[in-house]
C-alpha cells in the first residue's frame, strides 16, 4: 500500500443542493469515502429547502419545487431517502378575465373562443389555421407562433416570457418556450412525465436522509474560501456558479433571479385560496409572474394558507441561465479552463450554466458519480 498519508477528507463537495448532495451521500455510501459538504447558506437542500413558516405552514422558500420525471433510475434513487405524496400539478393563466389551462390544451381553446371541439383532430386543425410555420426555428417567439400562431403567442407567453426574462421571446433561445407542450387532449396537468410526487415529508427532510451518513461532514454558513487552504481533500465536486470559481475572468454570466413575496391568509375549515396551484400572470400590465399557494402542492390541512408571489428581476440569488448565444459562448471559455482542472468537476445547473430540472440535475449527478466509481475501481485495486 502507498505510504502516503490519507487527507482528512477524499472529497470536497461546495453546494448542498441537488447536485452536491446525491454526489456526497454516493461516494460516502458506496465508496467508503469521507466527505465535507460546504454550502454558503444557512440550510441545506439549497434552492428545494421547505420549511415551516411562523404560521405552521409548510412553505418552499426560493418558489414551488414540483417533483416530477420520466427516469425511473432517478425516482428509484430518491425514494430511499422520502415516502412520496402522490401529485399532479395544474396552473392556470388569466388572460381576458378569466382563469385557462396552461399547458394550452383543448379545454383552453374551446372556453377562450366559446367552441366545442370533441376530438383531437378538431383542435389539431384549430392550431394549424393559426400556425404561422417557419423553415427555421430561431427563437422562442418562433417556437411558438410556428405551433398556435401569433394570437395565442401574445396571450399566453409573450408577456409572461418578457417579465420573466426581461428579454423579449424573439431575442431567447427556442428552448424556452418549447419546454411547454402544446396539447389537443383534455389532459391539463402542467407535467406529463409519470413519476409525479411531492416528498411527503418536505425536501428538507429528504436531504436530511440524504447526508445523515457517518462519512459525510456538513458545514453551512462556509464559503469556498473559508476551507480550500484549511482543508485537505482528495477532489473536489463544485456546484457553484462557474464564472465566480475562476473570479470571473471572462466577465459574469447572466442570471435571472426572483424575488419572492409571501403572504399568509386565514383559511377556516382548511380550505384553499386559489382554483389551482399556481395561477400565472401572462399580462404585461401585471407586475408579477405568478402566485403559488403552497398547501395544493403539500397536502397540509391548515387554518390558513401562504402564498408566494413571483417578482422577476435581474439581480439576487441566480436561478436561470439566460439562454443566449453570447452567453452559450462565455460559459464554452470557462468549461475550458474547468476542463484542465486535474481533479475538480463541475456539476449543476450553475456550475454547467444549464437550465435543469430538479430530476436532471440529480440523473446528472448519479452519472458523474458512476464515472468516479469507474476510474476507483482500478485504483483501489493497485493499492491492495
Amino acid at each position: 500500500m502507498s505510504g502516503r498519508p490519507r487527507p482528512e477528507f477524499d472529497t470536497l463537495v461546495v453546494g448542498a443542493g441537488f447536485a452536491g448532495s446525491v454526489l456526497a451521500e454516493r461516494l460516502a455510501s458506496q465508496l467508503g469515502q469521507r466527505v465535507l459538504v460546504v454550502d454558503r447558506r444557512d440550510h441545506i437542500a439549497g434552492n428545494a429547502y421547505d420549511y415551516v413558516d411562523e404560521h405552521g405552514v409548510l412553505c418552499h422558500r426560493y418558489g414551488p419545487h414540483i417533483f416530477h420525471t420520466r427516469s425511473e433510475k432517478v425516482w428509484r434513487y430518491l425514494s430511499a431517502f422520502t415516502e412520496w405524496r402522490p401529485y399532479e400539478h395544474r396552473v392556470l393563466a388569466e388572460v381576458d378575465g378569466q382563469l385557462l389551462p396552461i399547458p394550452i390544451n383543448r379545454m383552453t381553446v374551446n372556453r377562450l373562443y366559446g367552441l366545442s371541439l370533441r376530438t383531437d383532430e378538431q383542435v389539431q386543425a384549430f392550431y394549424d389555421e393559426r400556425a404561422e410555420p417557419s423553415r427555421y426555428v430561431a427563437n422562442s417567439e418562433d417556437a411558438v407562433v410556428a405551433k398556435v400562431g401569433w394570437e395565442l403567442y401574445v396571450k399566453f407567453f409573450r408577456g409572461y416570457t418578457r417579465k420573466h426574462w426581461g428579454l423579449d421571446p424573439s431575442q431567447l433561445a427556442a428552448s424556452v418556450t418549447s419546454r411547454i407542450p402544446v396539447r389537443t387532449s383534455e389532459d391539463d396537468r402542467y407535467f406529463s412525465d409519470p413519476f409525479q410526487n411531492m416528498p411527503l415529508e418536505g425536501y428538507t427532510r429528504m436531504f436530511e436522509r440524504m447526508l445523515a451518513h457517518p462519512g459525510i461532514t456538513v458545514r453551512l454558513r462556509t464559503e469556498l474560501a473559508d476551507v480550500s487552504h484549511e482543508v485537505e481533500f482528495g477532489r473536489m465536486v463544485y456546484t457553484g456558479p462557474i464564472d465566480a470559481y475562476f473570479g470571473h475572468r471572462f466577465g459574469h454570466l447572466p442570471y435571472r433571479s426572483i424575488e419572492f413575496e409571501h403572504r399568509t391568509l386565514p383559511t377556516p375549515g382548511g380550505g384553499l385560496l386559489q382554483p389551482a396551484a399556481t395561477i400565472n400572470q401572462p399580462d404585461e400590465d401585471v407586475p408579477h409572474t405568478r402566485v403559488t399557494e403552497y398547501r395544493h402542492l403539500t397536502g397540509q390541512r391548515h387554518h390558513c394558507s401562504t402564498v408566494a408571489i413571483d417578482h422577476p428581476c435581474a439581480e439576487g440569488d441566480p436561478y436561470y441561465p439566460v439562454p443566449r448565444p453570447e452567453n452559450r459562448e462565455r460559459y464554452l471559455r470557462y468549461q475550458a479552463l474547468a476542463s484542465e482542472l486535474p481533479g475538480v468537476s463541475f456539476v449543476g445547473r450553475l456550475a454547467r450554466y444549464q437550465y435543469l430540472n430538479m430530476d436532471q440535475v440529480v440523473g446528472q449527478a448519479l452519472g458523474v458519480f458512476e464515472r468516479f466509481a469507474a476510474d476507483a475501481q482500478p485504483a483501489l485495486a493497485a493499492s491492495l
